[in-house]
């Protein structure tokens, strides 16, 4: 087996609307309806080329594999999770706009800048920009 790249992240929220605007507004991820799911229930987040890479789960519905997590509480093992994005300049007005507190980093010599932001369930997002 050889492993292509990463598919999804599938977060579980207490609040699916607010979850859904947050990446809505600052990635610009689009919400669809899960497959065969209640849209109540599941929603999936697509970026623009067609590509669903976070799906989301109401807290407290059945999922395929059951795993005991708390929305808002750290994410187990799991660090963050990284983006790769476009319109650095673009993101960090929305973040202000929002009042979304942020931290930058930058590594010259790849050359990479990249912003770390909280989402509504506690899930630490690193947004990459190469120039």
């Amino acid at each position: 087996m050889q492993v292509k790249n990463l598919n999804h992240i599938n977060i579980q929220t207490r609040d699916m609307a607010g979850t859904i605007r947050f990446y809505q507004d600052l990635l610009g991820l689009e919400p669809r309806v899960a497959a065969e799911r209640d849209p109540a229930l599941r929603q999936w987040l697509y970026t623009p080329s067609g590509q669903a890479v976070i799906h989301l789960n109401l807290w407290g519905t059945d999922n395929t594999i059951p795993r005991d997590v708390q929305p808002g509480q750290p994410t187990g093992a799991i660090h963050h999770v990284a983006f790769e994005c476009e319109g650095f300049d673009e993101t960090v007005e929305k973040l202000k706009s929002r009042g979304l507190e942020y931290g930058y980093n930058e590594i010259s010599s790849i050359p990479l800048r990249q912003l770390f932001v909280v989402d509504p369930n506690n899930v630490l997002l690193e947004l990459n920009f190469r120039q």
